[in-house]
């Protein structure tokens, strides 16, 4: 009995991890087809949380995120997790979780002065560590979207949608899609907003639909923070949160460890 309970409270934790793979855009789940700078870095430290309506919890502490531009409109990505998870009736799990590698490539370009928006693709591979049974996947999933990019003046929506490649006993490859508009209130501060859905991930599993609010603040041109926090309007989860700091440079700039406030 006690092995039953173990297992059922650690599918629990894996079936919201496979919620968190998914995360692609930080602070949001919809991602845009934007790469980084040719020779530029971003680099993130962050957290992230998801809570079910039975208070069973999931999350990164701390998740860190690396992107590259290794040439013009492509970027290198890799993300390391450390992962836990925390049942409601049961012990709590921390430890490594999967690793997530890609690459994003914009092949159009928006005009500025017309309707044309930007493209690009940004597949993912989830890598499996097997270094905390119950935390990572046992096998390696294949996140394959389009996303696409409109701005006018202090306002930018973008959004699109793909599959991911779900291998398992159980499991179910599944559809996504999102999309999300944003506007610039500042120099400092950013606010957008998301509507985000995707299929069932598992066998008896719902497809689930979030809404969520985050956006963007800028210490300097080098240090931001970056949040948001929404929920399921259909689906099982109360409550899903992000929380990042967030460091970019380039060639030939300082590379100021701290920012400057003043």
């Amino acid at each position: 009995m006690r092995k039953s309970i173990l297992i059922m409270l650690l599918s629990v934790g894996l079936l919201l991890f496979r919620q968190l793979s998914a995360w692609a855009g930080p602070p949001f789940f919809t991602d845009d087809p934007e790469p980084v700078e040719y020779h530029h870095w971003e680099v993130y430290i962050a957290s992230q949380w998801v809570r079910d309506r039975d208070h069973n919890a999931v999350g990164t502490l701390p998740h860190f995120e690396v992107n590259y531009g290794a040439i013009p409109d492509l970027q290198i990505h890799l993300l390391a997790p450390m992962v836990y998870s925390a049942p409601e009736d049961g012990p709590a799990q921390y430890g490594l979780g999967n690793l997530e590698l890609g690459v994003k490539y914009r092949f159009i370009h928006e005009d500025e002065k017309g309707w044309r928006p930007q493209v690009g693709i940004f597949p993912l591979v989830h890598l499996p560590t097997h270094t905390t049974p119950g935390l990572d996947e046992p096998n390696a999933n294949l996140y394959l979207p389009v996303w696409l990019q409109k701005s006018w003046g202090p306002w930018t929506t973008y959004g699109g949608g793909g599959v991911e490649y779900h291998p398992g006993a159980g499991n179910k490859s599944f559809l996504f899609g999102g999309w999300l508009i944003q506007r610039d209130l500042s120099e400092k501060l950013t606010l957008g907003a998301e509507i985000f859905s995707h299929g069932p991930q598992a066998a008896g599993a719902e497809d689930e639909t979030l809404v969520n609010v985050g956006g963007y603040y800028n210490l300097s041109n080098q240090h931001h923070i970056l949040f948001s926090a929404g929920k399921d309007v259909h689906g099982p989860n109360d409550l899903v949160s992000y929380f990042a700091y967030q460091w970019t440079f380039g060639p030939g700039e300082k590379m100021a460890f701290f920012p400057n406030l003043k």
